[in-house]
């Protein structure tokens, strides 16, 4: 039997200031959090890697055909539709913070209309691209010129794809929800299928029907229909509950759909900032000429491959902070913050060693020229350091998204792009021009984690 005195010291504290059951409490929180952040983590970088297998296998189809106007048509083509669904992120990223906050407050009725107000912004957005079809391939071709017979091809494969748009939007909505709902493994198994189809589509319509650059473009569209065919399947398989139809006065409430478009629009204007700044990067890659070009791209890969690690764990942070910030528990939503850091300087620290010691391995597998993985050895150490600048921006990004701040996170990239990306690139060509670019790219992320670092500590977190 425990006497009154340890019953008040293991609640209250014992004189020397420890306090063993709410230890006790924080450390079996600490292994629970552990276990979520890996169940969403790891399905969300399995999801990543699946995107750039299915561009490599598309180019790497064309490259098979004896035209290599087609390879061009499909780099053309396939370039447009990154750029264009990249700025529309904010579909998966807002649905998740807002859902996941819904699903934290235990608010079903909350988490039925994001759900709704997703898939109808979704389907809004991706009409208005199929009736803006011709501007924006217009425009694109401008931006993007060659030659008369890649344009044609390319515009064969943009008019076929376009279509596919409803489909592409709304499993970016559907993803975003379901991360919101804890759950990674139904996007993680989408993605997969959808890839895993679309590629045998492609061999089957390029080398069987011999629709070769259009054959691609057919091939992606009926793999993203299957995939929102599917995603929604497993909507109304494992969550019909919030399936059921809600008044529209409550759909198209005006204060929250404001609410939801700011928090859309903030992200919006993050990612299209973000977009500019790593096209500037490639674009002034190609005025310094074709070596320091093929250099970069090939090193840039290394920036790509710790991202897709990086957006793992910060995926993980969009659906548990949301979780804690909704629940309105403080105490979980710290020690999601710093276990999620935890992890995220693990891994920076694992990436980090792994350039340090095997650049030149990577550099090989990727290429057999001599003189580019000479010339590219001279940049190693910017490797190393990159994902030591950067890691803390993918998870405060992931931070912000899951409690919805999103102002202080387009903020701090506009001052990272316009105050410190451009002014230390054009300040520092003039001593060292090969290296000013990714001396700019390395403090434009390191000053985007400083100012989110910055701008978190000082808001009022719990205001909504």
């Amino acid at each position: 039997m425990w006497s009154a005195r340890q019953i008040v010291q293991c609640v209250c504290g014992k004189p020397d200031g420890s306090r063993p059951v709410l230890a006790a409490i924080k450390m079996k929180r600490i292994g629970s959090l552990n276990r979520e952040i890996l169940r969403l983590a790891l399905p969300n970088l399995i999801t990543n890697i699946t995107v750039p297998l299915l561009g490599m296998a598309d180019l790497a189809m064309m490259g098979h055909l004896e035209d290599v106007a087609y390879l061009g048509a499909i780099a053309l083509g396939s370039t447009i539709f990154s750029v264009l669904y990249s700025v529309f992120g904010f579909l998966r990223m807002g649905t998740t913070g807002l859902s996941a906050q819904a699903f934290g407050a235990d608010n079903q009725e909350a988490i039925a209309l994001v759900l709704k107000r997703s898939l109808l912004v979704s389907l809004a957005l991706a009409l208005g691209l199929i009736v803006l079809q011709y501007p924006i391939r217009f425009f694109s071709f401008y931006l993007l010129e060659s030659t008369p017979q890649v344009e044609d091809l390319a515009a064969s494969y943009f008019h076929i794809r376009i279509f596919a748009a409803p489909a592409t939007l709304g499993l970016y909505a559907l993803y975003g929800w379901f991360l919101g709902m804890q759950n990674a493994k139904i996007p993680m198994f989408i993605a997969v299928m959808v890839n895993v189809l679309n590629i045998g589509l492609n061999f089957l319509f390029v080398f069987g029907f011999h629709l070769s650059s259009d054959g691609v473009a057919w091939a992606t569209l009926i793999a993203q229909y299957a995939g929102l065919f599917t995603g929604l399947l497993f909507l109304w398989t494992r969550y019909r509950r919030f399936v059921y139809s809600q008044p529209w006065r409550d759909i198209l409430n005006s204060r929250e759909v404001r609410r939801f478009m700011g928090i859309n629009t903030d992200i919006f204007i993050r990612s299209v900032v973000l977009l500019l700044t790593l096209s500037f990067f490639t674009a002034m890659s190609a005025q310094l000429g074709e070596t320091v070009l093929a250099v970069n791209t090939l090193l840039f890969q290394f920036f790509f491959l710790f991202s897709y690690f990086a957006d793992g764990l910060a995926y993980a942070a969009e659906s548990l902070v949301g979780k804690a910030y909704g629940s309105l528990d403080k105490l979980l939503l710290r020690l999601t913050i710093k276990r999620i850091f935890q992890w995220s300087f693990a891994v920076m620290v694992l990436a980090s060693a792994i350039y340090y010691l095997g650049t030149e391995v990577l550099l090989r597998i990727m290429t057999d020229n001599e003189p580019l993985i000479e010339s590219a050895k001279k940049f190693h150490y910017w490797i190393v350091l990159l994902p030591i600048t950067s890691v803390a921006a993918f998870i405060w990004d992931g931070v912000y998204v899951g409690t919805t701040k999103t102002k202080p996170m387009r903020n701090a990239m506009l001052i990272a792009s316009l105050v410190v990306f451009f002014p230390v690139f054009y300040l520092s060509r003039a001593c060292f021009p090969e290296h000013a670019l990714w001396f700019a790219l390395n403090m434009f992320m390191l000053a985007r984690s400083l100012l989110m670092w910055g701008f978190w500590n000082k808001q009022q977190v719990w205001a909504r």
